[in-house]
């Protein structure tokens, strides 16, 4: 049975993949009740660890000092569950899907017209909906993986769900849920698992990019 995560972290990890969010999106990311997020953001701003912005983009989120307090808390938590082993064959397996994932996002975004790179707007049925069939395939692929991290830790359960859903909306025509940044669209919810992973195993995205060149 996957561990449950000390509801401090959770929070303090909804804001780290959010960047600035209200109780509710955090809530929804972590699946932690609404109320026990407000209840925790006072204590946790008395500690220096978050603040509230008005300007946009508005709301919640991590200060240096509580960027740092998470990495070390979910790096904590990853070895004494001893969950580590299992986030790193995830991890792996994770990094094999995701060129082709950015791949489907980029080719919702962008198409070749006339051997030009034209923003796609959703005027060619037959692109999208081969778009689409790959995004499903891939995400048949990805289950395994999520089902993994979510037996090894109580706080990767929610990413399965919310890529499913992020899907199925697309699906139902819906073409925002592909790659909007400001819902919680299959893309969005995709980079955040991303950074989910590599904050955990206190890793970096460059470090990432060069160990993939040969």
């Amino acid at each position: 049975m996957s561990r449950p995560s000390d509801p401090r972290l959770l929070v303090l990890h909804g804001l780290r993949l959010a960047g600035a969010a209200e109780p509710r999106d955090v809530a929804d990311a972590v699946g932690l009740p609404v109320d026990d997020v407000r209840a925790r953001l006072g204590p946790l701003e008395a500690e220096g660890l978050v603040t509230h912005r008005t300007a946009p983009p508005a709301g919640w989120l991590l200060t240096p000092s509580g960027r740092e307090e998470h990495a070390r808390l979910v790096q904590a938590e990853a070895r004494e569950t001893g969950a580590r082993p299992a986030i790193e064959r995830a991890y792996d397996r994770f990094r094999a899907l995701n060129p082709a994932v950015l791949d489907a996002c980029s080719r919702w975004q962008v198409r070749e017209v006339a051997g030009r790179t034209v923003r796609n707007d959703h005027g060619d049925p037959d692109h999208d909906a081969a778009v689409v069939s790959d995004l499903v395939r891939l995400h048949r692929r990805a289950e395994p993986v999520l089902d993994e991290l979510a037996a090894a830790l109580d706080r990767y359960r929610p990413y399965g769900p919310r890529l499913r859903r992020a899907l199925d909306r697309v699906l139902a025509g819906e073409r925002e849920w592909f790659t909007a940044p400001s819902i919680p669209s299959y893309h969005t919810v995709w980079f955040e698992l991303h950074e989910d992973l590599l904050t955990t195993l206190g890793r970096s995205r460059s470090a990432e990019v060069s160990e993939a060149v040969p």
